[in-house]
């Protein structure tokens, strides 16, 4: 930063330069010379909006891991409008308060700048007039987050169109690249050639062509950023449609043919409510589950905690009118002075962040819960819950961890007056979805994988009764068996995550990164895959903290004989689900050429993103949160021998 003096010595010196062109210049320029010498000294001085972060926002975005807040650099790669409603209708409404109108242009001029996001690209790449309309008398290979009802996320060799063996012969096809998007967070659905791909920070969801020459068939914009993946079903009088939600807890309905919107609907239950699990369409309805961001803002002494819990909601498909809505627990009423004449709220918590798994035999769905938020801890809390289809009665419920009651704040400062006084602390929710799998004898058996580290088998005919537990370390707040896990009908994978970037080694005692393979029957382990930093070349640059930050935390998938899966540090992976032994890796952390023309880069793989169809590999990388690394690409693989040349289509 250039102090006054300096300044005064810069704006001298450009004094000196006009006095030695002479006198006639002097007079030519007249007046001009002091507003010259005015840009000059607002060009050396500090933007405006550098203060307004550093005073309000720098706290948290210059510490993202121990915020889970985006980085300043994450921040600076997103598009003017999705930090706009943020501080204006979104997660930092609250932060944001104490902000005027010029105090809040002012720091998102500091962050993006002014200019508006080109959409010139869109021109170039979208399908002629013949392939415009989705075709959809194909085969649905992706319905919803675990790829059918009972969220197996495995493909067949001939749902796929690849084979194990073709997963050591991958190559790149084609990349696609989105302006301004940070967080590739969102799983396509895939339904015969065309592919519904929703791109949270551009507020879009995507058809696009994959078959041939890849286009776009059509987008569907809203004013609102997006969150969820996309489902993909059909209504009961025969249309096909798309359903996903958005960052304000609003549910979209879409033509899939023609991306025309049929209904949106709030299903929030409070300010802070939140949408992150999978829509699932199922008969004549669609569930939503329902989380919260309050874990977020409830350390704030200003902020009364905390009345927020999760829910489930069932939606008629046709119409998107409310049936039934199962609460994770009752309101919040006070329960004791935290001790500045304030009251405490509570029970809160148990948001559902997990794509419901739909078990139609029994007549109900699955889901997982979080952590409590206030006191007492509810029962429901870091939970299993079986909850009846039609009218949303939860049958019985499993609790894996009792007494968990975490503020994000609390970890830095467990003296805040809305910190628990008595809790483990521990923020082990159920983030990945619950699997029902099978056992060799034809059983069935729930499989859920939590961030405590803990993979539990549950018995969905006796009420959930535990059948075996393996533990793969102590888990983290954002650590353990984090966003899902997938089965081949033999074993369930189960990725562990190492969360925090910026910490060493040594601080995750026996949590080890990497992937499991886990005997479905008995809880045995079979192979275990554990992940090693990779800081060669570019990479040390690239990567923050490239020797610790090296988690398994998205979902995998399982192709044929093959699971695949992605890391932290931006690596794909394909091993073989039988042996374990790894087929191909990619680095997708650096610059990509793209068929639609916007510049595009790898980082961090995370949440859903891996999905197959038509003989090619498809994922997605980018994952702004939590000090990982941001991107914006969606990759295309196929076995090298079927490539072709690819060229935007007219």
């Amino acid at each position: 930063m250039l102090t006054k003096a300096a300044i005064r010595t810069v704006a001298t010196g450009a004094w000196a330069v006009l006095l030695a062109l002479g006198q006639p210049a002097m007079a030519q320029q007249g007046g001009h010379d002091a507003a010259a010498l005015a840009r000059a000294q607002a060009a050396m001085a500090p933007h405006p909006g550098k203060a307004v972060y550093e005073q309000s926002c720098a706290a948290c975005h210059n510490q993202p891991e121990a915020t889970r807040a985006p980085s300043l650099d994450t921040l600076k790669a997103m598009r003017y409008q999705t930090i706009l409603y943020a501080l204006n209708e979104g997660k930092m409404k609250v932060q944001a308060s104490l902000l005027n109108a010029t105090q809040k242009a002012a720091v998102i001029d500091y962050l993006v700048g002014r200019e508006a996001t080109s959409d010139e690209w869109l021109t170039s790449s979208m399908c002629g007039p013949e392939r415009r309309t989705a075709k959809l008398d194909g085969p649905a290979t992706v319905t919803g987050f675990g790829f059918d009802p009972k969220n197996h996320r495995q493909l067949s060799a001939s749902q796929a169109g690849l084979r194990t063996a073709d997963m050591r012969n991958l190559e790149l096809a084609w990349a696609m690249g989105f302006p301004k998007a940070t967080q590739m967070r969102s799983q396509p659905a895939i339904v015969g050639s065309t592919l519904f791909l929703p791109v949270a920070d551009a507020q879009r969801l995507f058809a696009i062509d994959i078959s041939a020459q890849p286009c776009v068939q059509w987008v569907y914009s809203h004013e609102t950023p997006l969150r969820t993946s996309a489902a993909f079903g059909q209504l009961p009088n025969g249309r096909k449609v798309v359903v996903f939600s958005d960052i304000a807890s609003k549910v979209h309905m879409l033509d899939a043919a023609t991306g025309q919107l049929l209904w949106i609907e709030y299903v929030g239950l409070y300010p802070l409510s939140l949408t992150t699990g999978t829509p699932a369409i199922h008969g004549d309805r669609v569930y939503v589950p329902i989380s919260q961001y309050e874990i977020s803002l409830g350390g704030n002494n200003d902020h009364e905690c905390c009345r927020t819990h999760g829910a489930v909601t069932a939606l008629d498909a046709t119409t998107g009118k409310k049936i039934w809505t199962a609460h994770t627990m009752e309101e919040a009423k006070p329960v004791r002075d935290r001790g500045d004449g304030k009251m405490i709220y509570g029970p809160s918590g148990a948001p559902i962040w997990t794509s419901p798994a739909i078990d139609a035999k029994r007549g109900v769905l699955y889901v997982g819960t979080g952590e409590a938020t206030s006191e007492p801890a509810a029962p429901t809390t870091d939970a299993i819950l079986a909850i009846d289809l039609k009218d949303g009665r939860i049958r019985w419920s499993f609790q894996a961890t009792e007494n968990d009651i975490f503020l994000t704040a609390c970890a830095r400062n467990r003296n805040g007056l809305n910190c628990p006084k008595n809790s483990v602390h521990r923020d082990v929710d159920f983030g990945a979805s619950v699997i029902i799998a099978q056992r060799a004898d034809g059983s069935d058996v729930l499989l859920a994988g939590q961030k405590s580290g803990t993979l539990w088998a549950l018995d969905p005919d006796r009420d959930g009764k535990l059948l075996w537990r393996q533990d793969f370390g102590e888990g983290s707040p954002l650590g353990g068996i984090h966003w899902g896990i997938a089965y081949d009908g033999t074993r369930v994978f189960a990725p562990i995550n190492r969360p925090y970037a910026s910490f060493t080694a040594k601080t995750f005692g026996s949590q080890k990164p990497g992937l499991h393979a886990v005997r479905v029957d008995n809880g045995a382990v079979e192979w275990t895959y554990t992940a090693t930093p990779d800081c060669t070349g570019k990479r040390a640059e690239l990567v923050k903290a490239c020797e610790t930050n090296i988690g398994f935390s998205g979902a995998p998938t399982v192709i044929d004989g093959a699971v695949i899966s992605g890391s932290l540090d931006g690596f794909l992976h394909a091993f073989d689900a039988k042996t374990g032994e790894l087929l191909f890796k990619f680095d997708t952390a650096r610059a990509f050429d793209t068929f639609n023309g916007v510049t595009a880069t790898g980082g961090s793989i995370d949440n859903a993103t891996i999905v197959a169809a038509n003989g090619m590999l498809f994922v997605s990388s980018g994952y702004g949160l939590f000090g990982q690394m941001p991107g914006n690409v969606l990759l295309a693989f196929r076995p090298k021998a079927k490539q072709t040349p690819v060229t935007p289509s007219p």
